[in-house]
């Protein structure tokens, strides 16, 4: 089960705030705004709120403009940010949250690269590893842009960078393991 609210969860006060603390499990109020996660975000100047100001907006429960922005769903989760905090605060976690938030309310700004998580997991998930080909294939299909970067597709496949067959992982039962093992995890309270 993924992370979920109601609209009416998330807009009292503290409601917002005490959710996301509680599912990222990360020290959101002791960020004192150094703004040392931004200055090596190497997402920074392709997204419209810096990550210093998502935890602020989360600390002071502004949900729909942190709901709503790109930040969350371009984050990499490099943990560049976590790293250069001084109060150790994972802003790609906290991001993670936001996400599935986002996701079950609606709201994501980011609608390719949500489409995208859930057809690369889905991938990983049936066959135990990203086979890149069909991956970007279907992706293309469900999106409707099959033509945009068709050049640079053709150069990776030219130096050997894309194959047209993948064959799968050997425990795919494993595999699908993990990914219950997850799903049971988040129905006990976890993220």
């Amino acid at each position: 089960m993924r992370v979920k609210a109601t609209a009416g969860e998330i807009t009292t006060q503290q409601g917002f705030f005490n959710t996301v603390r509680e599912k990222c499990g990360q020290p959101i109020e002791l960020c004192y705004q150094c703004q040392k996660c931004t200055a090596g975000c190497p997402m920074g100047e392709y997204v419209d709120i810096a990550p210093h100001q998502v935890v602020r907006m989360v600390y002071l429960s502004l949900a729909d403009p942190v709901l709503t922005n790109s930040m969350i769903w371009l984050c990499s989760a490099c943990e560049t940010c976590g790293a250069r905090c001084p109060n150790g605060i994972r802003i790609s976690e906290v991001n993670d949250v936001l996400r599935q938030l986002s996701a079950s309310l609606g709201r994501e700004k980011e609608k390719r690269t949500a489409t995208f998580h859930r057809m690369f997991l889905a991938d990983v998930k049936s066959r135990g590893r990203v086979h890149e080909s069909m991956l970007i294939a279907r992706f293309k299909l469900k999106t409707g842009d099959l033509f945009s970067d068709l050049d640079l597709g053709l150069r990776l496949f030219q130096k050997g960078k894309l194959t047209l067959f993948s064959s799968a992982v050997r425990d795919k039962k494993g595999v699908r393991e993990i990914f219950r093992r997850v799903e049971q995890a988040r129905q006990k309270g976890g993220r």
